[in-house]
C-alpha cells in the first residue's frame, strides 16, 4: 500500500518545514490529481493509522481534494476536461499534453488557534 508511504512522506515535510510547532497543526489538507494514483478512501486510512500510533498527531485531521485531469489542445488552444480516459479535445484532437491531473502535494495546514 503505497498511501502509507505518502502519508509518512507528508508527515516528514511537515517536521522538516515547521519542526516545533507541528503538533499545533490541526487539519492537513492534500491535492490529489485523478492521475497520481491516490485512492481518497485508502489514504485516509493511511493517515488514521499513522496518527492512531503517533500520540502528538492524533487530533489531526486530512482533507484530501482530488483535481480532474485537463489536457490542453494545441490545435484549438483550449484546455479540456478527461473523461473516460478519452484524451480527446471536442474538436477531436487528441492530446496527452497534461495541464492538471498528475499532482500531489500538501495544499493546506491549519494550526489550532491559540
Amino acid at each position: 500500500m503505497h498511501e502509507l508511504t505518502i502519508v509518512k512522506d507528508i508527515f516528514s515535510t511537515l517536521e522538516e518545514h515547521y519542526e516545533a510547532k507541528v503538533e499545533d497543526i490541526s487539519k492537513i489538507q492534500i491535492t490529489a490529481g485523478l492521475l497520481s494514483n491516490v485512492q481518497p478512501v485508502l489514504i485516509q486510512n493511511a493517515f488514521d493509522a499513522f496518527i492512531t500510533d503517533n500520540e502528538v498527531y492524533k487530533t489531526m485531521e486530512l482533507e484530501v481534494i482530488v483535481n480532474d485531469i485537463i489536457a490542453h489542445c494545441h490545435e484549438c488552444n483550449k484546455d479540456f476536461k478527461v473523461e473516460y480516459h478519452r484524451f480527446v479535445c471536442s474538436c477531436g484532437t487528441p492530446s496527452t499534453d497534461i495541464v492538471q491531473g498528475n499532482e500531489l502535494y500538501i495544499s493546506k495546514v491549519i494550526f489550532k488557534q491559540s
